[in-house]
Order: C-alpha cells, then sequence, then structure tokens
C-alpha cells in the first residue's frame, strides 16, 4: 500500500535539498550530471551503485563530495588480491592484560563506502561485502552490529584491466540496484578540469549542506511519489522482456541466457521514483522509466552465446526491449 502522495511544500523542500547538493558537488566535478543523478538515486532510495569506467574519471572524487554534502562518514576500501574478509568487516582482538577480546570494527561502517575496483578481491571478500549489503549487518563473535543509516556502497570496477582481477558473479552483480557506465568528458569539460585540477593542490571545497537525517527523510519521500497502474505494468512489460516472457520480445529469447529477476522490477519502480522525485515530480512517468532503465537491466541481462557471436551486448539488448516494449 502506497503512502500518501507528496504535497507541494514537501516537494518543494525535498527539491531545494537536491540542488543545494548539486551545486556543492560541482564545486569539485566537472559534468558528470548523469553519474551525479544516478549516485542520488542510489542514496535517496538505499540502492547499491556499481561504477564502471576506466581510471581517471572521477569516480572517486564524485562519491567523495556526495558524501561530504550529505555530511555523511565516509571509508574508502582499496580491494586487492590480499583483502581477507575481516579487513571490510572487523574482528575481535584478543588483549591478554585484561584477558578479553576487544572488538574492532573495520571500513564498513560508515554511511557511504567506496569499494575500489571490487573485482580485485577474491570471491570470499567480495562475499563479505554483499552480505553487509545485503543485510545492513555484520556479525563479530557472537554480536550482531548494524551498519549506520543510510548505509549506500558505492563499488568502482576497471573494464580494461582484467588480469588479476575476479568477475562479479551475475548473482552477485544483481545486488546491485544500478551499474553505471562512465564516459570521457568533452572538450569544454576537460578544459575546465585542467583549470581546476592542473595544480599540485587542488581545492577540495565541498560544505555539507544536508543531514543522514535529511536523507532518510528524503527516502520517505520516494515512497510518496505516485506510480500509476499503467507505469507499473510497463515497468513489469519491460522487465518480463528481458526473459522473452512477451510476444515482442519473442525475437530476443535466441539472445538471451538469462533475463531480469524481480528484484529488477522492485529496483526499476523506485529508481524511477527517485528519478522524477530528482526532476521535481510528484509522479514518476514511463520518460522516467526509460530514463534508468538501462543502469538498472544492463548487469541483470546475461547474452547467449549467439548473441555474444554476433557481438550483441547486454546494453543493445536494453535498448531492443526498449523499443520494442509499447509505451502508455
Amino acid at each position: 500500500m502506497e503512502s500518501s502522495l507528496l504535497t507541494s511544500a514537501q516537494l518543494a523542500a525535498s527539491c531545494e535539498q537536491v540542488e543545494a547538493i548539486r551545486r556543492q558537488v560541482a564545486r569539485v566535478l566537472v559534468g558528470q550530471t548523469g553519474l551525479l543523478d544516478r549516485l542520488l538515486i542510489g542514496l535517496i532510495t538505499g540502492g547499491h551503485v556499481l561504477l564502471e569506467g576506466v581510471p581517471g574519471l572521477a569516480k572517486t572524487t564524485a562519491v567523495k563530495a556526495l558524501a561530504a554534502a550529505s555530511h555523511a562518514s565516509f571509508r574508502r576500501i582499496q580491494f586487492t588480491p590480499d583483502l581477507l574478509p575481516s579487513d571490510i568487516t572487523g574482528t575481535l582482538i584478543y588483549h591478554p592484560a585484561e584477558a578479553q577480546y576487544r572488538t574492532k570494527l573495520g571500513p564498513i561502517f560508515a554511511h557511504i563506502v567506496l569499494a575500489d575496483e571490487i573485482n580485485r578481491a577474491p570471491a570470499k571478500v567480495q562475499s563479505a561485502l554483499l552480505e553487509a549489503m545485503q543485510e545492513h549487518q555484520v556479525t563479530l563473535g557472537d554480536a550482531t552490529h548494524a551498519l549506520p543509516e543510510p548505509f549506500l556502497v558505492m563499488a568502482t570496477e576497471n573494464p580494461v584491466e582484467q588480469e588479476g582481477t575476479y568477475p562479479l558473479p551475475e548473482a552477485q552483480v544483481d545486488r546491485f540496484m544500478l551499474k553505471v557506465e562512465i564516459g570521457y568528458p568533452t572538450k569544454a569539460e576537460e578544459l575546465v578540469i585542467l583549470e581546476r585540477m592542473g595544480v599540485t593542490q587542488p581545492v577540495f571545497d565541498v560544505a555539507p549542506v544536508v543531514t543522514p537525517a535529511d536523507i532518510l527523510a528524503l527516502r520517505r519521500q520516494v515512497d510518496q511519489v505516485h506510480l500509476a497502474p499503467a507505469v507499473k505494468d510497463y515497468i513489469v512489460r519491460l522487465v518480463q522482456a528481458t526473459r522473452g516472457g512477451t510476444d515482442s520480445a519473442a525475437e530476443l529469447r535466441p539472445l538471451i541466457r538469462y533475463g531480469a529477476s524481480p528484484r529488477a522490477t522492485i529496483n526499476l519502480a523506485l529508481a524511477a521514483r527517485a528519478h522524477a522525485l530528482l526532476q521535481g515530480a510528484a509522479y514518476a512517468t514511463p520518460d522516467d522509466v526509460k530514463a534508468i532503465a538501462p543502469d538498472v537491466l544492463r548487469h541483470r541481462i546475461v547474452p547467449s552465446f549467439e548473441a555474444e557471436s554476433t557481438g550483441v551486448n547486454a546494453n543493445q539488448l536494453v535498448a531492443r526491449v526498449l523499443a520494442g516494449v509499447a509505451t502508455p
């Protein structure tokens, strides 16, 4: 059952907070408006985000700036092949003088966690992180420790270097609400980057404009964004089309080994609502769904051997799904 609709006052207040965050992040992040919007969607829905792009595209800067503008605690974890699960979650340390164990919490205990190059750590380390993402808690010894709220993981992976990496299994990638592909800046944007950052000590000038409590309030407002029955039906038809489950997607069946799960349906609805809120709207439209669908679906579609042999990738399959499903 949906919450009551947003009032004009609530909508105006939420828009003001979002714009304040955008202004602060823009002090250090040039361009990349799509990336920032996706990070904001993850933040105000509680959905984790996987960022894919070559090194040097300001992924770390964007996440760090978002945390600073939100007055949220921030930790960066550099994933390496020798990392252990306890390096992330924490451990129990024995103190002989006191003859007792003390808990040392790991870097996962922060509002926003940047898991840098997550595919460089072995599977058991990836699993420890992803379990914490799902459960929002960590068990050390006999005690269970809740993670702070809001809690959000932004993970990055490098699509170029494959040596010494451990690709995330499809079932684990599905835990991320969004997979965002980051491209190169334009010439004009790169000139601005050069002006700002081409010094020995670049200025990181981001002021906190909202609090973690404000972020949790925005999450509650996401639930109040109206999602009409026709838009819900459109979301379900899109996800079912990724499985070849509709007549319009019959031609895609040989090209898709596995389609998106019901988790994608839930995440697409949440992301569409959040996208509408970021645009200052109290209701989500099919355009909101289309805008965010590639980021929700691209990592949840596994192309078949036939698709791979003909050079058809997941992004192209998502585009075909969007083109083939009738818009209400």
